[in-house]
């Protein structure tokens, strides 16, 4: 297959795919941002749909695809998705978001579908606090973390979304619990998506004070270039890595990924919802790859940093 990488008009290339297969979720997180979808819709794309989306994008570099939700493991056929896409020519790496709770008796099928790796969702150890954030029980998440590694699915990484006076106080004991089952620590700040202002405002915890405490402790600290120049602190026994895309044009600058919601949608940024280019209702009625390709580039062309530099070219 002839692979032609596509770059943006802010000279980032598209590499990564963020997939949403469903809205359903069996949690209730309050600050869940839901891939930046505003509505819960009836329709969801095929199997057979979303594989076709990928072989498109993945014929202009996109290499990379990510799973998402709501809750993936909710999504009837989600095995065969995993498969569909981990074998389409182009395709690197698979890897999926995931509360956790029904991953125990899949993790292994998922891994023999193509499944490479996991981000899971895990605000607090505390029984109460996690109950309180997702209306959950933790117990669920610990086994499926647990069956994740056990499964070989490499490497698990544990996504804590700080909240201010709830949970922000459980991340030394995050970190201590990521080096006793052998993940990486995720601290990722609140983002002002599909969550009311008011909230956002009261529970939005800066990972200033965090950062300062890592350095302290870190052998050392890596920027990851490939994935928004974000930092990761080296600690004796883990690796812990910060997320910070709030008012952060570096984050945004770096951004190398696309989404494609649950009904079919190409969305060029988390942080906006009037941009985007529908691809499933023309591929319902008929239209060629090359429709779909040049629709795929029409999302590209509206990409545009949401936190922009002081001086950009474009």
């Amino acid at each position: 297959m002839k692979i032609r990488l596509i770059y943006d008009r802010y000279h980032r290339p598209i590499i990564n795919l963020r997939v949403a297969v469903t809205q359903q979720c069996n949690l209730r997180c309050h600050y869940c941002h839901r891939e930046g979808e505003l509505s819960h819709p009836e329709m969801e794309m095929t199997p057979r749909e979303i594989g076709r989306i990928v072989r498109i994008l993945a014929g202009f570099g996109v290499s990379k695809v990510k799973i998402t939700g709501g809750e993936p493991l909710l999504r009837q056929g989600i095995t065969q998705i995993v498969h569909q896409i981990a074998h389409t020519p182009g395709i690197t790496e698979v890897s999926m978001t995931t509360n956790a709770t029904r991953l125990q008796g899949k993790a292994v099928a998922l891994r023999e579908a193509g499944l490479k790796r996991v981000n899971i969702t895990l605000p607090a150890l505390t029984p109460q606090v996690y109950h309180e954030i997702t209306g959950g029980k933790i117990e669920n998440a610990v086994k499926g973390i647990k069956a994740a590694i056990r499964a070989g699915l490499n490497p698990v990484k544990i996504n804590m979304v700080l909240v201010r006076g709830v949970n922000s106080d459980e991340v030394d004991r995050m970190i201590e619990f990521c080096q006793q089952v052998g993940t990486i620590l995720q601290l990722i700040e609140l983002e002002p998506v599909n969550v009311p202002p008011k909230y956002y405002k009261k529970y939005f915890f800066p990972l200033t004070e965090v950062e300062n405490a890592l350095k302290d402790r870190a052998l050392k600290v890596e920027v990851r270039h490939d994935m928004q120049n974000r930092k990761v602190y080296h600690l004796p026994e883990v690796n812990v890595e910060l997320v910070r895309p709030i008012e952060n044009s570096e984050f945004c600058f770096h951004c190398t990924r696309i989404r494609l919601t649950s009904d079919g949608k190409l969305k060029p940024c988390l942080m906006r919802t009037d941009n985007l280019v529908d691809i499933l209702t023309p591929m319902r009625i008929g239209a060629t790859d090359n429709d779909l390709a040049h629709l795929f580039l029409e999302a590209v062309n509206r990409r545009e940093p949401y936190y922009k530099p002081k001086v950009i070219a474009a």
